[in-house]
């Protein structure tokens, strides 16, 4: 936007306005940048919402390379996610300036039905490896395991196979079988036999007749 260059302390500002879309706080930052700049720092305001964002921009924006060449990389993206995945959504904030420094492009997020927050977040961080001697295209993501575990739908807890503790070979066979069978077997340790409550127990594991054999609780 023309020769505008502001400092770090307002550039800090101009940031923290646009991700706030403060309006207010981003006319006084943007106080001593010339008109253009500071005009086209207030329409990314507005610039959020579905594929006609980009076109917006377009027209109340400066015609700047470094512009176009940004909404043209947003207008593939979107296009090249939209044929990947036909299901999902894709919309735009160009205001959303928020997010680590080392981040040279395009930012992301990812939303899923049933979270108000992101699951994920990443973007492009192409200069990041240059302080390991190696600048090149990269791109990363972080998940909230959290926030993604509550949308995964619950299937109760498993039922479980409970067994006495013993260092006896066949009861430590008989475990190690049902184990590999893929069950889930809890042993029992000495002092601490309450503790199993808290698993699904739904069988025990019984000596009967010299054999080790499994039988409903």
């Amino acid at each position: 936007m023309g020769d505008a260059r502001p400092g770090a302390a307002e550039l800090d500002a101009i940031h923290a306005s646009l991700a706030a879309k403060d309006a207010g706080g981003l006319l006084s930052s943007t106080r001593e940048l010339p008109d253009a700049a500071r005009g086209g720092l207030h329409d990314l305001l507005a610039l959020y919402g579905d594929d006609s964002v980009i076109d917006a921009a377009r027209d109340v924006l400066p015609p700047l390379p470094a512009i176009e060449s940004a909404l043209r990389d947003l207008d593939r993206l979107a296009r090249h996610a939209r044929t990947a995945h036909p299901e999902i959504a894709v919309g735009f904030d160009l205001a959303d300036t928020g997010g680590n420094a080392y981040y040279s492009g395009a930012r992301f997020a990812v939303y899923a039905e049933g979270s108000s927050d992101a699951i994920a977040r990443g973007g492009r961080y192409d200069e990041v490896g240059a302080v390991f001697g190696r600048n090149r295209p990269a791109v990363g993501f972080s998940l909230d395991l959290k926030e993604l575990a509550a949308l995964v739908p619950g299937a109760g807890p498993r039922a479980a196979i409970r067994a006495p503790w013993s260092e006896e070979t066949g009861l430590r066979s008989a475990i190690r079988g049902l184990r590999e069978r893929g069950e889930t077997v809890v042993c029992a340790m000495p002092g601490h036999e309450d503790e199993g409550e808290e698993f699904a127990c739904d069988r025990e594991l019984v000596a009967v007749g010299g054999e080790w054999a499994v039988r409903p609780r």
